[in-house]
């Protein structure tokens, strides 16, 4: 049977049990990085076997299954998207759907240690914007933190970024003890090239060699700090994620706030995330899964993988249930943020 003998039902827009229509999907390229980050990674990774990752061709067909369902962005993830061999193809692949206006937005997340190398192909594919995770401006607490990133590597891919006419958008994960002294500096420094701030609250995700009630600082806290200096006003932009964002009058730049742990906004969610294995995840913080390898490689048309999908969204749960404090020791999810996607 034909991608086009499908009855047209088929078609209509994936929306959950609790109403909300799924149009954004977050694909992890790969579980590999080139940095080792002490809230995502353990210092010695054991990453999958590359047999086990879905091809790009493979990566794709599903995303394109998704756009044809009424996905209107997508969003290419890791480890680190752009160590993934030949990734600029898969970019190159997809743009397509921006062309027909079948999508609105095509973007990725990275460490930024290859945007220099890639920024100006990006931009030529259609990617409009890009979120850089940087943590702290000091090049050593940087070296730290990525356990061997290079600071100034990264600055100049976010420049190079920016030259192409990409937007980037910075995000910091807030770490007690780490970076809490320089949040307010990352901001001045984000809003001054012009680009928005998203802070991130620490996620209990696999296994690493630190206790994350150790690392977890409340975002609740670093809004009251900025607010006895600054002044903050709700604003309504979107991203499509789950940040929820402040204007900051002294500044004009928007800082964004994701809270998986004090306040998670899962009522709105519209996500789900591919993995570089071909499982869908329809909560991040919760372990049911669907396999859309075994959809993809079990039957050459997308009737199987369109019905995989449709079942798999029907059990999409209201919303994740992640604590963190000393009774829960035992990361939340098994699996680590780089499998899942960041």
């Amino acid at each position: 049977m034909l991608l086009d003998d499908i009855k047209p039902l088929t078609r209509a827009p994936l929306v959950d049990p609790f109403g909300r229509t799924i149009s954004y999907l977050r694909i992890s390229v790969t579980d590999r990085c080139d940095f080792r980050c002490v809230y995502c990674m353990a210092e010695n990774m054991q990453f999958l076997p590359r047999k086990e990752l879905l091809t790009l061709e493979e990566l794709d067909r599903i995303a394109s299954a998704f756009v044809a369902r009424g996905t209107r962005k997508l969003r290419l993830t890791g480890g680190e998207p752009l160590v993934r061999r030949d990734i600029m193809s898969l970019f190159r692949s997809l743009s397509r759907h921006l062309t027909s206006g079948a999508l609105d937005e095509l973007t990725l997340t990275t460490n930024g240690s290859l945007l220099h190398k890639y920024a100006d192909e990006l931009a030529g594919y259609g990617v409009r914007r890009v979120n850089v995770s940087l943590d702290t401006l000091d090049p050593d607490k940087f070296r730290e933190i990525t356990r061997r990133g290079d600071l100034n590597v990264v600055l100049g891919g976010i420049e190079a970024a920016r030259k192409a006419s990409i937007r980037v958008k910075i995000n910091a994960v807030a770490l007690k003890g780490v970076n809490d002294d320089e949040i307010e500096q990352l901001m001045l420094w984000s809003h001054g090239l012009g680009m928005d701030l998203t802070l991130i609250e620490v996620m209990p995700m696999g296994e690493i060699e630190v206790g994350r009630i150790d690392q977890y600082l409340p975002l609740s806290v670093v809004r009251g700090n900025l607010a006895e200096k600054y002044s903050l006003v709700d604003d309504p932009y979107r991203t499509g994620g789950p940040a929820r964002y402040v204007r900051v009058k002294e500044t004009g730049g928007l800082v964004g706030f994701i809270t998986p742990l004090t306040h998670n906004f899962c009522e709105s969610c519209n996500r789900v995330r591919l993995t570089c294995t071909g499982t869908l995840y329809m909560c991040l913080g919760q372990e049911d899964a669907a396999d859309l390898r075994a959809a993809v490689r079990s039957s050459k048309d997308d009737a199987l993988l369109f019905r995989t999908m449709d079942e798999a969204i029907a059990r999409k749960p209201k919303g994740h249930d992640f604590v963190i404090d000393r009774r829960h020791a035992r990361p939340a999810v098994g699996r680590h943020m780089s499998v899942t996607g960041g």
